[in-house]
């Protein structure tokens, strides 16, 4: 391992001299005056390396985690149990130190956890071609509409409402500059439906129809007639998927959808105050040079020995800028690696398994809050692993009532709505105790 050693005066005058400066500020010397900073900044004096931990130590404590409370918060980020293997192999120092493998000829460990990892990605949403992730849900959701403008030229995006808000916000960020519309397709009793895709403009200026399963407001969606709707006017379909649910539900890719992207938190990854974690992103083979960041694929030597190369680098550092699709660089492959450390762990059936607990329990939570009087069902749709509640009374004293008994009852998504979650670490005792409360705050 190289070490830092700071330069010494010698040094400095030698490389001054070498690019024909006399001065560090001749360096900076087309950098207009009223842009540059006069003498140095206003920081205060350092602390040492005691009082900073104590200092860390007091902001950590004005946070509360998921280990101090029962929390019914998901939207995205759910309080999913990740098993010890998991960060027992992705502390290892060849999986938690390495950078990008600029040079795969030594780096054939770090791309086999790509290749894997991306098998996996197929395997789970039954398309033909991943990439090695990207940063996560949102901005996959936003590099998907990116190469469906490099698809098709097209000036529109018709994003249902249960799409994910943050993913809405991203794709319609980086929209802007591509001088393109998006609109969104408001639900139907929860769902989105073709009736009001139609209505929204579905036509051939779309250039993709996006949805989410499940959507954000929990429930599942019907996709074959949305991606029938949207090839049928020569759009592409894309879909925002939780990976978990894909134990259950019918692979997005077998239903013709063309790109599957979605959030990797729930696959092995710690909540970690919000992040870092992984998005993941799928593709048909026609879409294959579209994809963003990177493919690690499989190859033989030419002793015919079993290896591991880069196959596809559409990164603006490895080809023309105008060409590239992404700059996306080491990405969060440590995040992946768990996630496929999670997935082999699991299994195929054990994802199943994993699926049915969570729609069983999910049932149980759901029944047990509707039966409180002024609790209503925001929507009938099924659900999988989360739904919305609509309290008719002080929503804030009920909030407040359930954080006195140690419980986040869920994501306050509206003034008077909660998203409910329920993960695998739920149980019925814990559902019934945020089922009381709730009862009693609204008593």
């Amino acid at each position: 391992m190289s070490r830092y050693t700071a330069i010494t005066e010698g040094d400095l005058r030698e490389m001054l001299a070498t690019v024909g400066v006399s001065s560090l500020d001749d360096l900076f010397a087309d950098v207009p005056a009223g842009l540059r900073l006069e003498g140095p900044l206003a920081l205060e004096d350092g602390l040492s390396e005691q009082e900073v931990y104590a200092e860390l130590a007091a902001l950590a404590r004005r946070n509360l985690s998921a280990e101090e409370q029962v929390t019914f918060l998901g939207a995205g980020m759910y309080d999913s149990y990740v098993p010890a293997l998991v960060d027992a192999i992705t502390s290892r120092a060849e999986f938690l130190t390495p950078y990008t493998p600029y040079q795969p000829e030594v780096s054939q460990g770090g791309l086999q956890a790509m290749f894997e990892y991306q098998t996996a990605i197929c395997e789970l949403t039954g398309l033909p071609v991943s990439n090695a992730s990207v940063y996560e849900g949102p901005s996959a959701v936003a590099a998907a509409g990116y190469l469906a403008k490099l698809h098709n030229g097209r000036g529109r995006f018709l994003v249902s409402a249960g799409v994910h808000p943050h993913a809405i916000e991203a794709l319609a960020t980086l929209a802007r500059g591509w001088r393109m519309a998006v609109e969104v397709v408001d639900l139907r009793d929860g769902a989105t439906t073709v009736e009001a895709l139609r209505d929204a403009g579905l036509n051939e200026e779309v250039s993709a129809v996006i949805v989410s399963q499940p959507n954000f407001l929990g429930a599942v969606e019907r996709l074959e007639p949305l991606v029938d709707a949207a090839h049928g006017v020569g759009a592409l379909a894309i879909c925002a998927a939780d990976p978990v649910s894909l134990g259950l539900l019918a692979a997005p890719g077998a239903q013709g959808v063309d790109v599957v992207v979605g959030e990797g938190q729930t696959l092995g990854n710690h909540l970690d105050y919000g992040g870092p974690s992984f998005g993941f992103f799928a593709v048909t083979d026609e879409l294959i040079r579209r994809l963003p960041g990177r493919l690690a694929g499989q190859t033989r030597d030419s002793e015919g020995k079993l290896g591991y190369v880069l196959t596809l680098q559409t990164r603006e550092q490895h080809i023309r800028r105008e060409k590239a699709t992404s700059n996306i660089c080491t990405a969060q492959a440590l995040n992946a690696l768990a996630g496929v450390v999670y997935l082999s762990w699991l299994g195929r059936q054990g994802l199943v398994e994993l699926a049915e607990l969570l729609v069983q329990r999910t049932a149980y939570a759901r029944e047990r809050l509707a039966a409180i009087p002024r609790v209503t069902l925001v929507h009938r749709q099924p659900v999988l692993r989360e739904f919305a509640i609509r309290i008719d009374g002080d929503l804030d004293a009920v909030i407040a009532r359930c954080r006195e008994a140690g419980i986040n009852p869920g994501y306050r998504y509206a003034d008077d709505s909660l998203l409910v979650a329920i993960t695998e670490k739920r149980t019925r005792t814990q559902i019934d105790l945020l089922a009381d409360t709730i009862a009693e705050a609204l008593a």
